[in-house]
């Protein structure tokens, strides 16, 4: 099947209020236009430099999304024209993206990622580390960022019970801290494998590579 035909074919499951990030990192420019071709605007990237040199070569009206941990000293290459940060995981962070975005005249969105994976690889604040940014004196003072939601990513294993408690859990932080922060319409949780029970478990967001481009060259 074509990039075109995948697209459709996930986009038919999608329910229409669920944003779609097509997953490009690894693949090339030809790859990202033919999907751009039919209709998608929204791509994922890992790795800031690569997302740099595809910003400047492809499309302006493509919203590009940062799904990867990100290093603070790499922020700045990105400040200019990221859509969305989906893997903030410090108050430090935030304050370097606030700082960067500052340079540009822009209020950058950012989610908060959480951490519900039982491995240990998986980046991540807990539900503790969580309320402390968001409560603290100097998040209310960063007028460059915007915290639109949280990101988080279940554990890699074939146990779909396991999967969703970790996705219910994640909806459930999300739920409780509209009350904090009632205008963050944005939960951005499921992948290839999961995003369907993500979708079920309240995900607004899903980020599908591989079901779209195919399986990733990493040589």
């Amino acid at each position: 099947m074509s990039i075109k035909d995948n697209l459709t074919a996930i986009k038919d499951k999608l329910p229409k209020e669920v944003t779609l990030v097509a997953v490009s990192k690894t693949k090339p420019n030809e790859a990202i236009l033919e999907a751009y071709e039919a209709g998608q605007r929204v791509f994922g990237e890992n790795k800031i430099q690569e997302m740099t040199q595809k910003w400047e070569t492809l499309p302006k009206d493509i919203k590009w999304h940062m799904i990867g941990h990100v290093q603070r000293n790499k922020v700045k290459y990105m400040a200019e024209f990221v859509s969305l940060i989906h893997g903030v995981d410090s108050f430090r962070l935030l304050l370097e993206i606030n700082k960067q975005a500052k340079k540009y005249d822009r209020v950058i969105p950012c989610l908060l990622q959480m951490h519900i994976a039982e491995e240990e690889t998986k980046f991540g604040l807990d539900k503790t580390e969580l309320y402390a940014v968001i409560n603290s004196h100097d998040f209310m003072a960063l007028e460059n960022i915007k915290v639109v939601g949280l990101m988080g990513m279940a554990t890699f294993t074939k146990d779909e019970r396991q999967i969703r408690k970790e996705f219910a859990s994640l909806k459930s932080i999300f739920d409780d801290l509209k009350q904090k922060l009632p205008d963050i319409p944005v939960l951005s949780m499921g992948m290839s494998g999961d995003y369907a029970i993500a979708i079920e478990e309240g995900s607004t967001m899903v980020r599908i590579g591989s079901s779209i481009f195919g399986a990733r060259n990493y040589s």
